[in-house]
């Protein structure tokens, strides 16, 4: 870690450009007259959003006509507005700016432009059916069989009004059917919304089981699972920066006989078909500046759900996660961030098929990407120090839509140190396996490159050493660490 160390300190004297990856922030037109008055909000006026209703990005601005802010104040204030117009995730670029209107009275105008996006995408999907690249590549000898195709097709601001719109015909080795349908923005204050999902599972392939902390799948000609499941969310914006979320949802799913026989823990009994009913809360407390690569501010998550009510009583259990994470410039060009989650179960006499994990999504290692170490209670811990080394943004002129033309870069050089502790599941502890990584607590620390660019992709390239891999090894990501 020192070594890593020094060699970001040897980055100080690196030069960086001028341009920003995230929207440039806008220049205020100050008259000497209005230094140090309270200024009156005339008009707010809005320039580029050719599909986005003006709604939609008025509801992010505290400020609306006819509302008083000192003129020492509404710099910093417009500075947070702009990060939560282009956290809606529909603009490339956003400059915020207030102007003089008349100087007799402090009335000022506020100028928000904006540049949108390619809101209908037609994507294909060529992506791998396994957790992470990682895994791929060394669980399973990177076998080009493990590969979904098909299509989704995306509208990420129908109707102008940030609805999602989503459908997905996937196919190959992972079989499934989705359609979503996300409505944020419900009632005249616009604190309300609704999240429609609809989903068929039809694989082939299987994991059934799990043999030292890695996924066994069952392959077949034939179908092996079939899973319909839907659900409804509703949504309730208290504030700018607060959201809470409660969900029911239904499962019903099938398994061929054969998994049963292998696992006959993968549903209750052995059974081969199982019913699952949940009812969850959840709270999203998100102050970062930008959400698809943060470097300031705070998040707090916290999420609790029952399965087993009204119709599906298969599985009787409680979960409970809470997620904290912290983002802070620490001077001479360096950011220091942490990440912390907390995960709870009961009771912890499970079926398989719920079986919770350390090793999906946000949660997991770095440096243990190839495993997934179950259990019925974990903690994990995640702290990052990085410096960029590069940023700059290009407009290409020639460029006939324009919601290509700007196409920002930026590389970030980082070392980090991760923690975690798994409880592992009574059930594998009387049969002695999947013991190794479990009841212990894991570390992993290493050097990563970060690159950032536009529609809010991120690239990883990370090499990290842990006590099970004392000489380290390389690992490759398509999205941030937290």
């Amino acid at each position: 870690m020192l070594g890593f160390l020094v060699l970001l300190s040897s980055l100080f004297q690196i030069q960086q450009q001028s341009t920003p990856v995230t929207p440039a922030s806008g220049q205020s037109v100050v008259a000497d007259s209005l230094q140090n008055r309270v200024l009156e909000i005339n008009r707010v006026i809005i320039v580029g959003n050719k599909v986005t209703r003006d709604r939609i990005i008025l509801r992010e601005l505290s400020l609306k006509p006819g509302d008083t802010i000192s003129s020492n104040r509404i710099d910093n204030q417009l500075v947070r507005d702009r990060a939560k117009i282009y956290n809606l995730r529909l603009f490339n670029t956003v400059v915020v700016r207030w102007m003089e209107f008349d100087s007799l009275t402090a009335k000022v105008d506020l100028i928000i432009e904006v540049t949108e996006r390619w809101y209908i995408f037609p994507q294909p999907i060529l992506e791998l059916a396994d957790r992470n690249f990682n895994e791929w590549w060394q669980n399973y000898d990177h076998d080009w069989k493990r590969i979904k195709y098909g299509l989704r097709l995306y509208e990420t601001n129908f109707r102008g009004q940030n609805e999602k719109l989503r459908f997905t015909a996937q196919f190959g080795y992972l079989r499934k059917f989705l359609l979503t349908y996300s409505i944020p923005n419900i009632g005249v204050k616009q604190r309300s919304g609704l999240i429609f999902d609809v989903s068929y599972d039809e694989p082939k392939n299987v994991p059934y089981f799990t043999t030292d902390h890695v996924l066994t799948y069952l392959e077949s000609n034939s179908t092996l699972r079939k899973a319909l499941a839907g659900s409804i969310t509703y949504s309730f914006r208290k504030s700018f920066y607060e959201t809470h979320g409660f969900t029911i949802e239904y499962q019903n799913s099938r398994v061929s006989d054969t998994i049963p026989k292998l696992n006959p823990n993968f549903y209750k009994d052995g059974a081969r078909t199982q019913e699952l009913m949940s009812l969850s809360y959840s709270f999203n407390s998100e102050h970062r500046d930008v959400i698809a690569y943060p470097m300031k501010g705070y998040q707090f998550t916290f999420y609790i759900s029952k399965t087993g009510i009204g119709l599906g009583m298969d599985v009787n259990m409680t979960e409970m996660n809470a997620t904290y994470a912290k983002h802070m410039d620490i001077g001479k060009g360096f950011n220091l961030s942490n990440f912390s989650s907390l995960y709870l179960a009961a009771p912890t006499d499970q079926p398989y098929s719920v079986y919770s994990a350390l090793g999906y999504r946000r949660q997991f290692l770095r440096g243990f990407e190839t495993y997934v170490i179950e259990g019925s209670r974990f903690v994990l811990n995640k702290t990052t120090l990085k410096r960029k080394i590069f940023s700059h943004a290009w407009t290409l002129e020639d460029m006939p839509l324009e919601q290509f033309s700007y196409v920002p870069v930026a590389l970030y050089l980082k070392v980090y140190f991760d923690v975690g502790y798994v409880e592992n599941y009574p059930r594998y502890e009387a049969l002695g396996i999947n013991t190794r990584l479990s009841n212990k607590l894991l570390m992993g620390t290493g050097i990563g490159l970060d690159l950032v660019t536009m529609y809010d992709n991120v690239f990883r390239f990370e090499y990290t050493f842990t006590p099970e891999r004392p000489n380290g090894g390389f690992f490759f990501h398509v999205k941030k660490e937290f």
